[in-house]
């Protein structure tokens, strides 16, 4: 963790919960891996008829495989568990968000109220050439 500031316990805990939660998960997956890799090479020697120890090292290499799905499905659960908690707890960038949108509406309402404005200014500028002209017409 690069930028560590003042964290509350509880945060500091679950920061640790999730480097721990990945490390066992990926600690998980390659050794399962190593030793389906050590089952390949089918260099067992044993007192177990040669059937025997095929099925055995398959129903073993079909377990690893669940235990390395397991593991990537954990991770996969992990990185929403992260995703989640920076969603709910990043209250910085939800703030800068809501600032600069902020900033944005109330420049629009500016730009808005210096058109009209102008737009007022000009139809009081009419009506009153109106009203003159009306006025001082000979066709009343």
């Amino acid at each position: 963790m690069g930028t560590q500031r003042n964290l509350p316990n509880s945060k500091e805990a679950l920061l640790k919960s999730y480097n721990t939660r990945l490390k066992d998960d990926v600690k998980s997956m390659q050794e399962n891996f190593e030793e389906i890799l050590k089952l390949a090479k089918g260099e067992n020697d044993s007192q177990l008829s040669k059937i025997t120890q095929c099925e055995q090292d398959t129903y073993e290499m079909q377990v690893r495989a669940a235990n390395i799905v397991r593991a990537g499905e954990s991770l996969m659960k992990l990185v929403s568990d992260i995703k989640q908690y920076l969603i709910l707890n990043d209250f910085h960038s939800v703030n800068e968000a809501i600032t600069a949108n902020s900033q944005l509406y109330r420049s629009t309402q500016s730009d808005c109220d210096k058109k009209l404005m102008g737009l007022r200014d000009d139809l009081a500028a009419d009506l009153y050439d109106l009203e003159e002209e009306y006025y001082t017409s000979v066709y009343k």
